[in-house]
């Protein structure tokens, strides 16, 4: 290719990658029903858009270690004070008993529906048993299932993926050298293969401890952290053919939950280049399947599709959730999400070519077979999921669960008002005192290490809607809401620094800031001392003279806050959040509305 040629590759995959994440999250659709269309599109239609020819040898590596670096992410996100015991017993069925039906079946009916040889088809059922946080992950942000079924999700697409690379090597190499090879050389190899990734796992793991105590900075940081994972993981796929993927997940693993291992590293840039990544990995990839190889593909591939969607996966849930505490509705939608991903298509990448080059019959069929597969599958859950979860009662409610942080007395008074316009509130506050006053007034008390380790590591605050940040410190709540970005599901706001003050953080910083500007932290704790309140009421009207808007509750729960750049309109039936009273010097309250109810504190003032 020439210099222009690759010059406009490049370009097209990153544009193409990019935009189409941006057009899937205009959408709101899941970004791979986007990105895998239009990496064949751009496949189809051009030359340029060729990563074999623009990387040539390097392709595959890349494409490896880029896997490393998801998995690696996908690692950071997995506590294991969540990986309780029915959790556990869940997700090991569904990786081997899983795996080994996912594989049978597909590969018997591979041979059957596609005409591939016997090698070839389970080639094709070994890849296809990885799933994949890079797939599952988006879909269930998009369905807010219940937490124990998105974290029995999370887990199985995480740990299947190495396991399945690993598989998928093993296969591969048995294909290559034929018959040649017993039951008992290919159990030594597995073992020796896991031996590689977890040894590269512990000295990974090492690596990012010891960069922990070099303290190299948040960039520094968390580019020693890439660097670190990328290193491992080539050291052990030198070694072993894909063993980086499981040190990649073991190094993500040890730093989300080894004391003094955690490195906060799921900050916005790491989560950006792996969002980057994935689409470029997808756009590539797709981007090799040509229209020809489908042409006789297509309809016996969605044959195997529906086999594996409407059998194979229904009969692995009810098997993995025999004896476990799950619902009926979760084991429904247990043997309802089963889509196939990045890894999936990065396996059938790599082997697919080699193995057609040695001639194993059929081969040729296993990226498109594959490429048919993930569309497919991709697309079904992505379009049903929400009505499914829906129906089968595992959606978590879409009422607000605000995290109020801060423990004033007009503070724990709103925590009391938005209780009473029926949302559950949790609280959080750094001093006895203002914990005592939580406790007494019969609120939600989140632990102490909650909010210190959501601020601190970046580690998700799971279950909360929102953070509203109401501290009398300014300072502490603009870093705090930088920090907080990414780890709650909804939006996160703060009380804006004094106007004739010179904080050191607060008036430099974005963010959504409460209120207008007049009501600071410290004017409404002003106010409060001179006898303002809080008022909860149904609003029919305007807002009643004397008084100011804080929040809106919608009819369905969702909480609505008044910020700098404006405030929500009222609806029929929503109920409003006012402060009222305590304007003037001396003043003792203003009138209560009609159809209003006080909320004073119940605990230590």
């Amino acid at each position: 290719m020439s210099e222009d040629q690759v010059f406009t590759g490049l370009a097209l995959i990153v544009v193409l990658a990019v935009g189409s994440q941006l057009l899937a999250g205009r959408l709101r659709i899941p970004a791979l029903i986007v990105l895998l269309p239009v990496g064949f599109t751009a496949g189809a239609l051009t030359g340029d858009v060729n990563p074999g020819e623009l990387l040539g040898a390097a392709f595959s590596p890349l494409v490896s270690l880029a896997v490393a670096v998801i998995l690696y992410d996908a690692g950071l996100g997995l506590d294991l004070k969540r990986f309780r015991a029915h959790t556990r017993r869940v997700v090991v069925r569904l990786i081997w008993f899983g795996g080994l039906l996912t594989a049978g079946s597909a590969a018997l009916l591979a041979g059957v529906l596609l005409g591939m040889s016997g090698g070839a088809a389970v080639m094709l059922g070994t890849i296809l048993i990885v799933s994949g946080p890079t797939v599952v992950g988006p879909l269930l942000g998009f369905v807010r299932p219940t937490e124990r079924l998105q974290h029995v999700l999370v887990w199985e697409g995480t740990l299947i993926d190495p396991v399945g690379a690993i598989l998928g090597a093993l296969v591969f190499h048995a294909v290559v050298a034929g018959n040649s090879s017993g039951l008992g050389a290919k159990v030594v190899e597995f073992t020796a293969s896991s031996a590689v990734g977890l040894a590269g796992g512990v000295a990974g793991t090492a690596v990012l401890m010891l960069l922990r105590r070099l303290r190299p900075g948040p960039v520094l940081g968390t580019t020693g952290q890439l660097a670190a994972v990328i290193g491992v993981a080539a050291a052990c796929n030198v070694i072993r053919d894909d063993t980086g993927m499981i040190a990649a997940v073991l190094m993500g693993l040890a730093a989300a939950n080894l004391p003094g291992a955690e490195t906060g590293a799921r900050n916005p840039f790491f989560e950006t280049l792996v969002h980057l990544v994935i689409g470029l990995l997808f756009i590539s990839i797709s981007a090799t399947v040509s229209p020809g190889s489908l042409r006789h593909v297509v309809l016996p591939t969605l044959v195997l599709v529906a086999v594996l969607v409407l059998v194979t996966r229904p009969l692995v849930a009810a098997v993995a959730s025999l004896g476990t505490d799950l619902t009926r509705g979760e084991r429904g939608f247990l043997g309802w999400m089963a889509p196939r991903g990045i890894v999936a298509a990065a396996t059938a990448s790599t082997f697919s070519a080699t193995l057609a080059a040695k001639g194993v019959g059929g081969a040729s069929k296993i990226l498109p077979a594959t490429f048919v597969v993930i569309v497919a599958t991709v697309t079904l859950y992505g379009l049903t999921a929400v009505p499914v979860a829906r129906r089968l009662g595992v959606v978590r409610s879409s009422r607000s669960r605000p995290l109020l942080v801060g423990g004033d007395p007009w503070v724990v008074d709103l925590g009391l008002a938005l209780r009473s316009a029926g949302l559950e509130v949790v609280m959080w506050a750094g001093h006895d005192a203002q914990r005592d006053r939580i406790r007494a007034a019969g609120l939600e008390l989140a632990p102490g290490e909650l909010f210190a380790a959501a601020t601190g590591s970046g580690a998700e605050l799971e279950g909360l809607t929102g953070v509203l940040l109401l501290t009398d410190e300014s300072d502490f709540n603009a870093l705090a809401s930088m920090n907080l970005q990414g780890s709650v599901e909804g939006p996160v706001y703060r009380l804006g620094p004094e106007t004739d003050t010179q904080g050191v953080v607060a008036p430099y910083t974005g963010g959504r800031v409460l209120f207008d500007p007049a009501l600071t932290g410290a004017e409404l704790s002003r106010r409060y001392e001179r006898g303002a309140r809080l008022v909860t009421r149904r609003l029919d009207g305007p807002v009643p003279a004397g008084h100011h808007l804080l929040f809106l509750v919608r009819a369905d729960g969702v909480l609505l806050p008044v910020t700098r750049t404006g405030g929500p309109v009222p609806r029929p039936g929503d109920v409003a959040v006012l402060l009222g009273g305590g304007g003037g010097r001396g003043a003792r309250g203003g009138p209560r509305p009609p159809g209003s109810s006080h909320v004073r504190p119940r605990g230590p003032s």
